[in-house]
Order: C-alpha cells, then sequence, then structure tokens
C-alpha cells in the first residue's frame, strides 16, 4: 500500500513495535508515515495535498480507532475510502511440549 501513498498513518501504540515497523516499513517505501493512538492525533497539516491517503494498524489497534481515523480523514476533505484486502494468513501456533498432555 505505502508505494501508492503519500501519506500513511498507522494506528497504534508507541510503545508498539509492532506499530512502529509498520510505520518504518511505509517510511521506506516513500510515504510520510505517521504512528497515531487516535484520531485527535492527526495533524491536518499531514494530508494538505496528499492524493492518496493510508491507513493501517498494528496487530492490537481494536477497530473503532481504526474507525476513528477514517472519520477523521473524511472530515478534513477525503473523497474516497477503500478497503485493500491483505495477504490472508495461516500461522498456526501450537501449545509448547510441556502444556501438552499425554492422551
Amino acid at each position: 500500500m505505502a508505494p501508492q501513498c503519500d501519506v500513511v498513518i498507522v494506528v497504534g501504540s508507541q510503545n508498539s513495535s509492532n506499530s512502529n515497523r509498520l510505520r518504518e516499513v511505509a517510511q521506506k517505501r516513500g510515504a510520510r508515515a505517521y504512528l497515531v493512538d487516535g484520531a485527535d492525533q492527526i495533524d491536518p497539516s499531514w494530508v494538505v495535498g496528499a492524493r492518496r491517503v493510508g491507513v493501517t494498524a498494528g496487530a492490537s489497534a481494536p477497530e473503532d480507532l481504526v474507525c476513528g481515523v477514517t472519520d477523521r480523514l473524511k472530515a478534513l476533505g477525503a473523497l474516497h475510502c477503500v478497503q485493500l484486502n491483505g495477504a490472508e494468513e495461516g500461522i498456526r501456533f501450537s501449545l509448547p511440549k510441556a502444556l501438552i498432555s499425554d492422551v
């Protein structure tokens, strides 16, 4: 997403390594990227003149915070909101051997 955007806003905690990594990747891909805890932290100057603004979120960011960010962007003049499908993941985490009982 980042190469297609002028700005990427990552919703997540400042102390989240996952969220910080998303911001870093977006910057390395050429977008101005910002990490916010919520919509109230968005500086309107970030999106002035931007044609495309991407929004993504850290793994533990609640959906309502992401919706708040998209609502704020709409209030700042965003005309269209398109949801992109991410890669489908099939990761499974097994229990540690010490927790598996002999059945």
